[in-house]
């Protein structure tokens, strides 16, 4: 009973907090590209090129791939293979975007913003362009599909470098923090979103799905589409301006376009001149009916009013008979005044 009471108590405060919560924040917070976000943004972008220079020379980054591969980490602890299998879902594309978006979605419902969904939109859209072009661009073989042992294994069709699975990782799970409400959110969701991405890069390798590099590029990848977002907050607030222009302008087309309920007339029917609507002449009148009738009296029309219907009407029954007068016709009841033949 007393567990009971607590988790209703702690439910309560729940639903209490959520209904206090503000409709939309006076004060959202939107990151702005500071000097410390420049020099983050600059040093990712080095070690990103030191990366594909150090595979494309066949550098020591190289020989420490085919060292992994040939270590083979999943036949060294087979115990952990089928964990693995699953946590490496979190850094799939589709099913951790769905996850994310029914969250964003639901903070878009509470504040009435599009921007915690149109900023996923927007890293989505450059993780798939920048992560996607490298991919297509180097062609890399993975490790399970290698040729030439000690080789980079670049442009031989493949599209493993830089890791899709890391890259999305990083970016998915880091837009919470980026989109986070207060300091203290930002920070544990920043902390969970690099364990995330860490394992999830890692567990690519012990898979044996990735080279080491590809790994260490897909994290790089990842955290410069999260360091440049600042911009493009710009255009994503001109496309919710946009979007809730173009919804009010089709709600009030709507409401235009649809005609209203005509309201019954009470009274007598009033004459209405050409230049006089319907609503005008329900309003009551002001000035006294004594004024000059013009030279020329404009046509009328009369205003819908209520009518009865044929069975109501009264019915009109005309005076005296309906036949028409005879001079040589006896009414009925009287003697006539021919002399009757006698016998």
């Amino acid at each position: 009973m007393r567990t009971e009471r607590n988790l209703t108590r702690r439910l309560d405060r729940v639903f209490a907090r959520l209904d206090r919560e503000p409709e939309r924040p006076a004060l959202m917070h939107v990151p702005h590209m500071s000097r410390h976000r420049i020099v983050l943004f600059s040093a990712t972008l080095a070690f990103y090129a030191a990366i594909i220079w150090a595979v494309l020379i066949t550098s020591w980054l190289v020989r420490l791939d085919w060292q992994v591969m040939f270590f083979r980490p999943y036949q060294q602890w087979p115990g952990i293979h089928a964990f693995l299998d699953y946590y490496v879902v979190l850094g799939q594309r589709g099913p951790t975007a769905v996850m994310v978006t029914a969250w964003l979605g639901w903070r878009s419902w509470r504040q009435h913003t599009l921007r915690p969904l149109l900023t996923l939109a927007a890293a989505l859209l450059l993780l798939n362009i920048t992560v996607g072009a490298a991919k297509l661009g180097m062609g890399r073989l993975g490790p399970h599909y290698a040729t030439t042992i000690g080789s980079n294994e670049m442009w031989q069709g493949g599209d493993i470098f830089p890791s899709g699975h890391t890259a999305n990782a990083v970016v998915t799970w880091g837009i919470l923090a980026y989109l986070a409400s207060t300091p203290r959110a930002r920070r544990w969701l920043s902390a969970l979103s690099a364990v995330i991405s860490l394992g999830v890069g890692l567990t690519t390798v012990y898979l044996g799905t990735h080279w080491l590099s590809d790994v260490l590029l897909g994290w790089a990848a990842g955290l410069l589409i999260l360091l440049a977002l600042p911009w493009f907050e710009p255009l994503i607030a001109r496309a919710e301006a946009w979007i809730f222009t173009v919804r009010d302008t089709w709600r009030s087309r709507r409401a235009g376009t649809a005609p209203a309920p005509a309201a019954p007339v009470v009274g007598t029917p009033v004459a209405l001149t050409r230049h006089q609507t319907a609503e005008e002449a329900r309003e009551p009148l002001t000035e006294p009916l004594t004024t000059a009738r013009p030279a020329r009296t404009p046509a009328y029309h009369l205003a819908p009013g209520p009518h009865t219907t044929r069975g109501e009407r009264t019915p009109v029954t005309p005076v005296g008979s309906r036949r028409p007068p005879h001079s040589d016709r006896i009414a009925r009841g009287t003697t006539s005044a021919r002399p009757v033949a006698g016998g």
